[in-house]
């Protein structure tokens, strides 16, 4: 009974690591150092490209004239390549009326529905023209509203790395990958993605997270794995609610 148990846990027990901000500005050093500690490790990541980075706070950092070179290469190792806005400019703000109650200033939100669609569409095209396959999204900030979750369904896009939630969930016709955190935990049971921003890190950041991959390593999944798992039951589906509701609750007390 134990070992049974103790299989089912297993199954439904991991870690997506998800990467922001991903794009041809960024600090490169430690994505070249990531890159090495994954394929030492087999990992497949899930990186949040921005097709179009607009944002002057991206830009300011070194850029790499062979970046979309690098994404084809990532992609055909497996690694995962989702489209994080189209160019991560705020030009909106949500008042935690959002989906996720987040708050905050937002590339989406607010806009209609054409605007919406238009800038996904756009950012879309950027990977198509480069032959790169795109199935997932996720806005910067965390910020959608029923807009945003319109836009990518009628874009072909139907899995979104954002939510609340202890296992994968599936709302509004989408399935969403939570994630809770910023920065890498690894719940004793669950499925979730972590948030990681290379462009904020020191040394000493980096070799805290070589430390936490080398000795998590068998638990980080790939979206492959979470696709391919059995559809959620009425537990986990009563779990994900509740936390949810839950966190969903303490982001209006911010």
């Amino acid at each position: 009974m134990f070992n049974s148990i103790k299989k089912i846990t297993s199954k439904y027990t991991g870690l997506l690591i998800r990467m922001d901000d991903i794009s041809e500005n960024m600090n490169w050093d430690f994505m070249d150092k990531c890159e090495s500690l994954f394929d030492k490790h087999n990992i497949k990541p899930l990186l949040g490209v921005i097709p179009i980075n607009q944002d002057p706070e991206l830009l300011k950092y070194p850029k790499n004239l062979k970046f979309w070179e690098r994404v084809v290469n990532w992609q055909n190792k497996g690694w995962e390549i989702t489209m994080h806005g189209c160019n991560h400019l705020y030009t909106q703000k949500s008042d935690k009326k959002d989906i996720f109650n987040y708050g905050g200033h937002s590339e989406f939100y607010g806009l209609d529905y054409s605007e919406q669609l238009n800038k996904i569409k756009v950012g879309l095209a950027e990977f198509k023209k480069r032959k790169i396959e795109v199935r997932s999204f996720f806005a910067p900030n965390h910020v959608y509203d029923n807009n945003t979750l319109k836009a990518c369904k009628d874009s072909g896009i139907k899995i979104i790395i954002d939510g609340y939630g202890l296992f994968p969930y599936r709302k509004f016709d989408i399935l969403f990958i939570p994630q809770l955190f910023y920065r890498e935990i690894l719940l004793p049971f669950g499925i979730q993605s972590t948030q990681i921003h290379l462009n904020y890190w020191d040394e000493k950041y980096f070799l805290n997270f070589e430390n936490f991959i080398n000795k998590n390593f068998n638990k980080i999944v790939d979206l492959n794995y979470i696709l391919n798992l059995s559809k959620s039951n009425f537990l986990k589906n009563t779990i994900n609610y509740s936390v949810e509701k839950t966190l969903k609750a303490l982001r209006r007390l911010r």
